[in-house]
Protein backbone atom coordinates (compact mmCIF):
# COMPACT_ATOMS: atom_id res chain seq x y z
CA UNK A 1 0.00 0.00 0.00
CA UNK A 2 1.66 3.53 -0.89
CA UNK A 3 2.21 5.88 2.10
CA UNK A 4 3.87 8.66 0.90
CA UNK A 5 2.48 11.80 -0.72
CA UNK A 6 4.19 15.01 -2.46
CA UNK A 7 3.19 16.97 -0.13
CA UNK A 8 4.94 14.86 3.02
CA UNK A 9 8.19 14.28 0.42
CA UNK A 10 8.49 18.41 0.01
CA UNK A 11 8.58 18.63 3.89
CA UNK A 12 11.40 16.28 4.48
CA UNK A 13 14.04 18.12 6.21
CA UNK A 14 17.67 17.26 7.18
CA UNK A 15 17.59 15.77 10.39
CA UNK A 16 21.35 14.96 11.01
CA UNK A 17 20.68 11.44 10.61
CA UNK A 18 19.83 8.84 8.25
CA UNK A 19 16.09 8.65 7.49
CA UNK A 20 14.57 5.85 5.48
CA UNK A 21 10.55 6.78 5.21
CA UNK A 22 8.88 4.07 3.08
CA UNK A 23 6.09 3.88 0.29
CA UNK A 24 5.46 -0.23 0.19
CA UNK A 25 6.59 -2.77 -2.16
CA UNK A 26 9.99 -2.36 -1.06
CA UNK A 27 10.12 1.23 -2.34
CA UNK A 28 11.61 4.03 0.17
CA UNK A 29 13.38 7.23 0.41
CA UNK A 30 16.50 7.74 1.58
CA UNK A 31 17.00 11.25 3.28
CA UNK A 32 21.36 11.77 4.21
CA UNK A 33 22.31 13.57 7.26
CA UNK A 34 22.50 16.58 5.13
CA UNK A 35 19.26 16.42 3.43
CA UNK A 36 20.00 14.56 0.03
CA UNK A 37 16.91 12.27 -0.96
CA UNK A 38 17.25 9.42 -2.72
CA UNK A 39 14.99 6.56 -4.49
CA UNK A 40 15.73 2.88 -3.17
CA UNK A 41 13.81 -0.27 -4.17
CA UNK A 42 14.29 -3.59 -1.37
CA UNK A 43 14.13 -6.57 -3.13
CA UNK A 44 15.19 -10.02 -3.00
CA UNK A 45 16.56 -12.15 -5.85
CA UNK A 46 17.44 -16.00 -5.80
CA UNK A 47 16.78 -15.37 -2.49
CA UNK A 48 19.63 -12.44 -1.48
CA UNK A 49 18.25 -9.38 -0.47
CA UNK A 50 19.24 -6.65 -2.32
CA UNK A 51 18.78 -2.74 -2.90
CA UNK A 52 18.29 -0.79 -6.51
CA UNK A 53 19.15 2.91 -7.08
CA UNK A 54 16.30 4.88 -8.70
CA UNK A 55 17.53 8.66 -8.73
CA UNK A 56 17.01 11.64 -6.73
CA UNK A 57 14.03 13.46 -5.71
CA UNK A 58 12.68 15.38 -7.04
CA UNK A 59 14.36 14.88 -10.35
CA UNK A 60 12.38 11.85 -10.60
CA UNK A 61 9.67 12.26 -8.90
CA UNK A 62 7.11 10.14 -6.60
CA UNK A 63 4.92 8.78 -9.58
CA UNK A 64 8.27 8.12 -11.45
CA UNK A 65 9.61 5.78 -8.48
CA UNK A 66 6.58 4.05 -8.37
CA UNK A 67 6.48 3.61 -12.01
CA UNK A 68 10.08 2.05 -11.81
CA UNK A 69 9.08 -0.21 -9.13
CA UNK A 70 6.41 -1.82 -11.21
CA UNK A 71 8.68 -2.53 -13.84
CA UNK A 72 11.58 -4.19 -11.50
CA UNK A 73 8.47 -6.06 -10.09
CA UNK A 74 7.78 -6.96 -14.07
CA UNK A 75 11.39 -8.35 -14.46
CA UNK A 76 11.25 -10.31 -11.36
CA UNK A 77 8.20 -11.99 -12.51
CA UNK A 78 10.31 -12.93 -15.65
CA UNK A 79 13.49 -14.17 -13.23
CA UNK A 80 15.54 -11.15 -14.31
CA UNK A 81 17.57 -9.39 -11.97
CA UNK A 82 16.71 -5.64 -11.78
CA UNK A 83 19.84 -4.67 -10.70
CA UNK A 84 21.78 -6.42 -13.28
CA UNK A 85 19.05 -5.53 -16.59
CA UNK A 86 19.83 -1.74 -15.27
CA UNK A 87 23.56 -2.37 -15.62
CA UNK A 88 22.97 -3.76 -18.88
CA UNK A 89 21.41 -1.10 -20.16
CA UNK A 90 23.83 1.55 -19.01
CA UNK A 91 26.85 -0.63 -20.59
CA UNK A 92 25.23 -0.81 -23.97
CA UNK A 93 24.40 2.83 -24.18
CA UNK A 94 28.08 3.13 -23.46
CA UNK A 95 29.04 0.98 -25.82
CA UNK A 96 26.93 3.07 -28.83
CA UNK A 97 28.49 6.17 -27.47
CA UNK A 98 32.14 4.29 -27.85
CA UNK A 99 31.18 3.21 -31.37
CA UNK A 100 30.07 6.30 -32.68
CA UNK A 101 31.60 7.59 -36.06
CA UNK A 102 33.50 10.50 -34.71
CA UNK A 103 34.91 8.79 -31.31
CA UNK A 104 35.99 5.98 -33.63
CA UNK A 105 37.52 8.39 -36.02
CA UNK A 106 39.48 10.52 -33.60
CA UNK A 107 40.56 6.86 -32.37
CA UNK A 108 41.79 6.25 -35.51
CA UNK A 109 44.08 9.64 -36.24
CA UNK A 110 45.38 9.15 -32.36
CA UNK A 111 46.92 6.20 -33.69
CA UNK A 112 47.88 7.03 -36.93
CA UNK A 113 49.09 10.14 -36.23
CA UNK A 114 52.66 9.65 -35.38
CA UNK A 115 53.43 8.27 -38.63
CA UNK A 116 52.40 10.97 -40.44
CA UNK A 117 53.74 14.59 -40.57
CA UNK A 118 52.05 17.54 -39.16
CA UNK A 119 50.45 19.01 -42.00
CA UNK A 120 48.82 15.74 -43.12
CA UNK A 121 47.29 15.14 -39.73
CA UNK A 122 45.67 18.47 -39.98
CA UNK A 123 44.33 17.87 -43.26
CA UNK A 124 42.93 14.31 -42.60
CA UNK A 125 41.15 15.90 -39.46
CA UNK A 126 40.29 19.42 -41.66
CA UNK A 127 38.66 16.97 -43.94
CA UNK A 128 36.79 15.19 -41.30
CA UNK A 129 35.50 17.81 -39.35
CA UNK A 130 34.30 19.98 -41.97
CA UNK A 131 32.94 17.80 -44.25
CA UNK A 132 32.06 14.29 -42.32
CA UNK A 133 31.07 15.05 -38.59
CA UNK A 134 28.41 17.71 -39.40
CA UNK A 135 26.54 14.96 -40.77
CA UNK A 136 26.93 11.20 -39.10
CA UNK A 137 29.32 12.68 -35.87
CA UNK A 138 27.02 11.24 -33.38
CA UNK A 139 25.52 7.94 -35.55
CA UNK A 140 26.73 4.67 -34.18
CA UNK A 141 29.08 3.20 -36.97
CA UNK A 142 27.15 0.29 -37.82
CA UNK A 143 24.15 1.79 -38.44
CA UNK A 144 25.18 4.03 -40.91
CA UNK A 145 24.68 2.70 -44.90
CA UNK A 146 26.30 3.04 -47.65
CA UNK A 147 24.00 5.42 -49.74
CA UNK A 148 24.08 7.93 -46.40
CA UNK A 149 27.80 7.86 -46.32
CA UNK A 150 27.93 8.55 -50.50
CA UNK A 151 25.08 11.64 -49.50
CA UNK A 152 27.67 13.28 -47.08
CA UNK A 153 30.07 12.54 -50.36
CA UNK A 154 28.52 14.07 -52.58
CA UNK A 155 28.22 16.87 -50.31
CA UNK A 156 31.76 17.71 -51.29
CA UNK A 157 31.47 16.69 -54.49
CA UNK A 158 28.50 18.95 -55.47
CA UNK A 159 30.71 22.37 -54.72
CA UNK A 160 33.15 21.23 -57.11
CA UNK A 161 35.94 19.76 -54.94
CA UNK A 162 35.68 16.17 -56.64
CA UNK A 163 39.65 15.67 -55.20
CA UNK A 164 38.41 16.21 -51.72
CA UNK A 165 35.60 13.58 -52.06
CA UNK A 166 37.89 10.96 -53.08
CA UNK A 167 40.30 11.41 -50.57
CA UNK A 168 37.83 12.08 -47.57
CA UNK A 169 36.20 8.76 -49.23
CA UNK A 170 39.39 6.54 -48.78
CA UNK A 171 40.15 8.28 -45.08
CA UNK A 172 36.24 6.92 -44.83
CA UNK A 173 37.64 3.64 -45.65
CA UNK A 174 40.26 3.88 -43.64
CA UNK A 175 38.27 4.33 -40.51
CA UNK A 176 35.82 1.81 -41.37
CA UNK A 177 38.41 -1.03 -42.15
CA UNK A 178 39.51 -0.17 -38.59
CA UNK A 179 36.57 -0.20 -37.07
CA UNK A 180 35.67 -3.76 -38.70
CA UNK A 181 39.51 -4.75 -36.86
CA UNK A 182 38.63 -3.13 -33.71
CA UNK A 183 34.84 -4.98 -33.87
CA UNK A 184 32.52 -2.19 -34.30
CA UNK A 185 31.49 -3.31 -37.73
CA UNK A 186 30.73 -6.16 -39.73
CA UNK A 187 32.40 -4.98 -42.80
CA UNK A 188 33.83 -1.96 -45.08
CA UNK A 189 30.90 -0.30 -46.85
CA UNK A 190 32.99 2.14 -48.43
CA UNK A 191 33.70 -0.93 -51.13
CA UNK A 192 30.38 -0.41 -51.78
CA UNK A 193 31.10 3.08 -53.27
CA UNK A 194 33.71 1.90 -56.30
CA UNK A 195 32.42 4.51 -59.16
CA UNK A 196 29.98 6.16 -57.40
CA UNK A 197 32.11 9.38 -57.41
CA UNK A 198 32.66 11.32 -60.50
CA UNK A 199 35.94 10.64 -61.24
CA UNK A 200 38.99 12.72 -59.97
CA UNK A 201 41.40 14.73 -61.88
CA UNK A 202 45.31 14.06 -60.62
CA UNK A 203 46.26 16.04 -58.29
CA UNK A 204 49.27 17.84 -60.13
CA UNK A 205 50.98 20.54 -59.18
CA UNK A 206 51.83 23.37 -61.40
CA UNK A 207 55.62 23.57 -62.36
CA UNK A 208 57.95 25.44 -64.96
CA UNK A 209 59.78 22.89 -66.65
CA UNK A 210 61.15 24.93 -70.09
CA UNK A 211 64.54 25.69 -69.58
CA UNK A 212 64.49 29.41 -70.80
CA UNK A 213 61.77 29.83 -68.59
CA UNK A 214 63.40 28.59 -65.70
CA UNK A 215 66.23 30.92 -66.64
CA UNK A 216 63.86 33.88 -66.30
CA UNK A 217 62.28 32.45 -62.75
CA UNK A 218 65.46 32.43 -61.40
CA UNK A 219 65.89 35.76 -61.90
CA UNK A 220 62.79 37.24 -61.15
CA UNK A 221 63.26 35.21 -57.77
CA UNK A 222 67.05 36.80 -57.10
CA UNK A 223 65.46 40.12 -57.50
CA UNK A 224 62.77 39.83 -55.23
CA UNK A 225 61.83 42.82 -53.21
CA UNK A 226 59.76 41.75 -50.21
CA UNK A 227 61.09 40.05 -47.10
CA UNK A 228 65.03 39.16 -47.09
CA UNK A 229 63.93 35.73 -45.49
CA UNK A 230 61.54 34.54 -48.15
CA UNK A 231 64.06 35.87 -51.37
CA UNK A 232 66.37 33.57 -49.50
CA UNK A 233 64.11 30.92 -49.29
CA UNK A 234 62.89 30.75 -52.65
CA UNK A 235 66.46 31.07 -53.99
CA UNK A 236 67.29 28.04 -52.22
CA UNK A 237 63.98 26.20 -53.06
CA UNK A 238 65.11 25.22 -56.55
CA UNK A 239 68.40 23.86 -55.66
CA UNK A 240 67.35 21.70 -53.22
CA UNK A 241 64.17 20.83 -54.23
CA UNK A 242 62.63 19.67 -50.57
CA UNK A 243 58.81 19.86 -50.12
CA UNK A 244 57.80 22.88 -48.90
CA UNK A 245 56.97 22.15 -45.22
CA UNK A 246 60.23 20.33 -45.39
CA UNK A 247 62.14 23.73 -46.86
CA UNK A 248 59.83 25.95 -44.52
CA UNK A 249 60.61 24.17 -41.45
CA UNK A 250 64.52 23.76 -41.91
CA UNK A 251 66.88 24.49 -38.56
CA UNK A 252 70.55 25.36 -38.87
CA UNK A 253 71.63 22.25 -36.85
CA UNK A 254 70.78 19.90 -39.40
CA UNK A 255 73.13 21.14 -41.90
CA UNK A 256 76.88 20.14 -41.73
CA UNK A 257 78.89 22.31 -43.66
CA UNK A 258 81.81 20.41 -43.32
CA UNK A 259 80.39 17.19 -44.47
CA UNK A 260 78.44 19.42 -47.17
CA UNK A 261 74.48 17.80 -46.66
CA UNK A 262 71.35 18.67 -44.90
CA UNK A 263 70.10 15.61 -42.53
CA UNK A 264 66.06 16.24 -42.30
CA UNK A 265 64.76 14.22 -39.08
CA UNK A 266 62.62 11.28 -39.61
CA UNK A 267 59.51 13.63 -37.76
CA UNK A 268 59.75 15.76 -40.21
CA UNK A 269 59.19 13.63 -43.39
CA UNK A 270 56.56 12.64 -45.32
CA UNK A 271 57.28 9.13 -45.40
CA UNK A 272 59.01 9.52 -41.65
CA UNK A 273 62.77 8.25 -42.89
CA UNK A 274 65.39 10.27 -42.87
CA UNK A 275 66.64 12.38 -45.84
CA UNK A 276 70.10 13.18 -46.71
CA UNK A 277 70.01 16.13 -48.98
CA UNK A 278 73.74 17.05 -51.02
CA UNK A 279 74.88 20.32 -50.67
CA UNK A 280 76.20 21.80 -53.71
CA UNK A 281 78.35 24.81 -53.53
CA UNK A 282 75.92 27.34 -54.38
CA UNK A 283 73.71 26.13 -51.77
CA UNK A 284 76.63 26.32 -49.00
CA UNK A 285 77.59 29.70 -50.61
CA UNK A 286 73.89 31.17 -49.72
CA UNK A 287 74.12 29.64 -46.16
CA UNK A 288 76.57 31.36 -45.26
CA UNK A 289 75.28 34.56 -46.80
CA UNK A 290 72.01 33.90 -44.81
CA UNK A 291 73.73 33.03 -41.54
CA UNK A 292 74.08 36.99 -40.01
CA UNK A 293 70.67 37.73 -40.66
CA UNK A 294 68.96 33.84 -38.71
CA UNK A 295 72.10 32.27 -37.86
CA UNK A 296 71.78 32.57 -33.80
CA UNK A 297 67.95 30.96 -33.91
CA UNK A 298 66.42 27.93 -34.55
CA UNK A 299 65.25 28.09 -37.84
CA UNK A 300 66.93 28.97 -41.29
CA UNK A 301 63.71 31.52 -42.50
CA UNK A 302 62.32 32.65 -38.83
CA UNK A 303 58.50 34.12 -39.07
CA UNK A 304 58.74 37.74 -39.17
CA UNK A 305 56.66 38.15 -36.19
CA UNK A 306 58.39 35.31 -34.12
CA UNK A 307 62.19 34.15 -34.53
CA UNK A 308 61.26 31.13 -32.42
CA UNK A 309 58.54 30.16 -35.27
CA UNK A 310 59.18 29.43 -39.11
CA UNK A 311 57.78 31.09 -42.07
CA UNK A 312 54.43 29.76 -43.23
CA UNK A 313 54.38 27.71 -46.86
CA UNK A 314 51.69 30.30 -47.66
CA UNK A 315 54.37 33.47 -47.17
CA UNK A 316 56.52 30.87 -49.88
CA UNK A 317 52.99 31.06 -52.09
CA UNK A 318 53.16 34.88 -51.86
CA UNK A 319 56.47 35.03 -52.62
CA UNK A 320 55.97 33.28 -56.05
CA UNK A 321 52.55 35.57 -56.50
CA UNK A 322 54.26 39.08 -55.56
CA UNK A 323 57.00 38.05 -58.23
CA UNK A 324 53.56 37.95 -60.56
CA UNK A 325 53.37 33.90 -60.96
CA UNK A 326 50.08 32.50 -60.89
CA UNK A 327 48.90 29.16 -59.65
CA UNK A 328 49.03 27.82 -63.07
CA UNK A 329 51.86 28.49 -63.69
CA UNK A 330 54.03 28.16 -60.37
CA UNK A 331 54.09 26.65 -57.31
CA UNK A 332 56.98 25.90 -54.13
CA UNK A 333 55.55 21.91 -54.39
CA UNK A 334 56.16 22.66 -58.16
CA UNK A 335 60.46 23.01 -58.06
CA UNK A 336 60.34 18.98 -57.27
CA UNK A 337 58.77 18.60 -60.64
CA UNK A 338 61.07 21.08 -61.76
CA UNK A 339 63.83 18.81 -60.90
CA UNK A 340 62.65 15.33 -61.47
CA UNK A 341 61.58 16.43 -65.19
CA UNK A 342 64.48 18.08 -65.99
CA UNK A 343 66.71 15.52 -64.44
CA UNK A 344 65.31 12.58 -66.23
CA UNK A 345 65.74 14.46 -69.76
CA UNK A 346 69.50 15.32 -69.03
CA UNK A 347 69.59 11.24 -68.12
CA UNK A 348 70.05 10.77 -64.47
CA UNK A 349 69.77 6.85 -62.97
CA UNK A 350 65.87 7.16 -62.29
CA UNK A 351 66.74 5.64 -58.99
CA UNK A 352 68.78 9.04 -57.69
CA UNK A 353 66.50 11.05 -59.00
CA UNK A 354 63.48 9.27 -56.97
CA UNK A 355 65.73 8.63 -54.05
CA UNK A 356 66.60 12.88 -53.97
CA UNK A 357 62.51 13.57 -54.29
CA UNK A 358 62.48 11.27 -51.06
CA UNK A 359 59.47 9.21 -52.80
CA UNK A 360 58.82 6.57 -50.71
CA UNK A 361 59.69 2.61 -50.87
CA UNK A 362 56.95 0.18 -51.12
CA UNK A 363 59.09 -1.60 -48.72
CA UNK A 364 59.12 0.26 -45.20
CA UNK A 365 61.46 -1.73 -43.19
CA UNK A 366 64.21 -1.35 -46.31
CA UNK A 367 63.22 2.34 -46.45
CA UNK A 368 64.09 2.81 -43.02
CA UNK A 369 68.14 2.08 -44.02
CA UNK A 370 68.13 3.41 -47.26
CA UNK A 371 68.53 6.73 -46.31
CA UNK A 372 71.63 6.90 -48.04
CA UNK A 373 71.74 4.92 -50.90
CA UNK A 374 73.21 6.18 -54.12
CA UNK A 375 74.29 8.87 -52.14
CA UNK A 376 78.07 9.33 -53.67
CA UNK A 377 76.01 9.42 -57.32
CA UNK A 378 73.55 11.48 -55.58
CA UNK A 379 76.14 14.13 -54.38
CA UNK A 380 77.33 14.24 -57.80
CA UNK A 381 73.82 14.55 -59.36
CA UNK A 382 73.18 17.44 -56.92
CA UNK A 383 76.25 19.73 -58.01
CA UNK A 384 75.41 19.03 -61.57
CA UNK A 385 71.83 20.44 -60.98
CA UNK A 386 72.98 23.30 -58.94
CA UNK A 387 76.20 24.22 -62.22
CA UNK A 388 72.87 23.87 -64.56
CA UNK A 389 70.69 26.13 -62.91
CA UNK A 390 73.45 28.67 -62.93
CA UNK A 391 73.67 28.23 -66.64
CA UNK A 392 69.80 28.61 -66.78
CA UNK A 393 69.84 32.06 -64.93
CA UNK A 394 72.64 33.46 -66.90
CA UNK A 395 71.64 32.59 -70.02
CA UNK A 396 69.35 35.80 -71.48
CA UNK A 397 68.38 34.40 -75.25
Amino acid sequence: MNKLTDTFLRGLKATGEVQKKADGGGLYIHVSPVGGRLWRLKYRFEGKQKTLSLGAYPSVSLKDARSKREEAKELLAKGVDPGVHKQAVKASSRSKNENTFEIVAREWVAKRRGSWSESRGKRVLAWLENDIFPFIRGRVMASITAPELLDVLRRIEARGAVYVAHRAKQTCGQIWRYAFATGRVERDITADLKGALAPAKSKNFASITEPKAVGILLRDMDAYGGYLIVRFALRMAPYVFVRPGELQQAEWTEFNFEGKEWRIPAAKMKMKQVHIVPLARQVISMLQELQPYTGNGRFLFPSPRANSAPITKEALLAGLRRLGYTKEQMTVHGFRSMASTLLNEKGFNRDWIERQLAHGDRDGVRAAYNYAEYLPERRKMMQWWADYLDELRKKKE
